[in-house]
């Protein structure tokens, strides 16, 4: 072959070469250009959010930033901020404390919202001890009162081990067992009494 059909050869290939890099460095360019429109449209989201705080809106922030975590891979350290701020505002204790927790670790006290969310957290923190203190109470006068169910004019209640039928039916591999129940006397009620009792844990079953 000549010489010139080389030198075209050649050329024919350093344009393909050249072309296919631009195509390339276009797509790039092209993605840069979509994540930055990406970003901006999260960061005016990030700014409706602050408003609406600022507003006192607070369900509204909220829904706002549910709408930013469902379209990011990674949540942006403002916006971990900013749900720390709006859960406490919305009595979220627990959550503020959690998502204020996570942007003080990201940004140490020398964040743009450090202090403020250190104060906020430590607000929160003090809620977050009274609701506990206050559910620990009401747990305490639950289980603790010793109280008897009034049974009614009647005076009896239908067995609630056997159901009534004075039988405890209890389902096995090679079939099913059948034991008088030991708690209604054969007779499948419960006085008032024996009933209170049971519910207590203090009734004892009889012998069959």
């Amino acid at each position: 072959m000549s010489k010139g059909y080389y030198i075209i050869l050649f050329f024919a290939v350093s344009f393909s070469v050249h072309a296919q890099i631009n195509e390339q460095e276009k797509l790039r360019q092209l993605e840069i250009q979509r994540q930055a429109d990406k970003q901006r449209a999260i960061d005016r989201q990030i700014d409706s959010v602050a408003q609406l705080i600022d507003l006192e809106r607070y369900e509204e922030a909220d829904l706002k930033i549910v709408s930013i975590l469902k379209n990011v891979r990674s949540v942006p350290s403002d916006v971990t901020f900013y749900l720390g701020k709006n859960s406490y505002y919305l009595a979220k204790y627990k959550q503020s404390v959690d998502w204020l927790n996570k942007y003080i670790q990201l940004k140490g006290t020398t964040g743009q919202f450090s202090q403020e969310a250190i104060s906020i957290k430590a607000k929160a923190e003090v809620e977050l001890l009274k609701e506990r203190e206050i559910e620990s109470q009401q747990a305490a006068q639950v289980f603790s009162k010793d109280f008897d169910i009034d049974c009614g004019p009647a005076g009896k209640v239908v067995c609630p081990v056997c159901h009534g039928s004075t039988v405890i039916i209890k389902k096995g591999y090679f079939g099913n067992s059948y034991k008088t129940c030991g708690y209604c006397n054969k007779v499948g009620s419960l006085s008032c009494e024996d009933y209170n009792k049971l519910l207590k844990g203090q009734l004892q079953p009889s012998a069959n």
